[in-house]
């Protein structure tokens, strides 16, 4: 269960992150907390120690007192953005071992990151479990895939199935014909070269 002033600091966090044009993986290089710590604050799943809290506020160009009264007086974020992706279009993005093409590329501070991965085809076994910040979804495009989890069983999917599952128990996916899946996690791609690192 959530922490309502957990929640409350971390949409204060995310609306000043925003107001400063900043991306969740540009934050923590200024403040040096991990994205994924960050992102699990945001959402309110997670509190910080004292100490990466001043660090964060001292990024944020605030005090401590005024991090805390924030989420009363910052105004809510401007929505009506869209970002359109044309097929066969979107910056290149490597998931493991899988590559692809993100999608909404242009946006900063999203909320979630979709995107294209093509699953090559192949008997070998999964490879390292990718481990992301928050819950997941996977939708089959073309072919069949196999989501191996650190929980369950393997579970086969084919073109037009999905699973929306929780990404920070560990996932791998494997296919034995190269198929297609539109994979979407929470929180925004980090680095500059669009290459998760799990």
């Amino acid at each position: 269960m959530k922490d309502r002033r957990s929640g409350d600091i971390g949409q204060a966090i995310r609306k000043l992150r925003l107001a400063k044009g900043w991306t969740l993986s540009e934050l923590s290089q200024q403040c040096g907390v991990p994205l994924s710590t960050l992102s699990r604050v945001e959402l309110g799943q997670n509190a910080l120690n004292y100490e990466k809290l001043v660090r964060l506020c001292k990024a944020l160009e605030i005090d401590l007192q005024g991090l805390v009264a924030r989420d009363a007086t910052t105004p809510a974020i401007p929505s009506g953005r869209r970002s359109v992706t044309k097929a066969e279009t979107g910056d290149p993005v490597t998931f493991g071992l899988h590559r692809g093409r993100a999608q909404a590329a242009d946006l900063l501070a999203k909320a979630f990151s979709p995107m294209v991965l093509e699953i090559s085809g192949g008997d070998g076994p999964p490879g390292p479990m990718q481990v992301t910040g928050g819950e997941a979804y996977l939708m089959v495009l073309d072919g069949v895939v196999a989501l191996h989890s650190a929980l369950y069983a393997p579970l086969t999917l084919q073109a037009g199935d999905s699973v929306y599952f929780d990404g920070r128990s560990g996932f791998a996916l494997t296919a034995e014909q190269t198929a297609r899946v539109l994979l979407i996690l929470t929180g925004d791609l980090p680095g500059p070269n669009r290459a998760w690192d799990a």
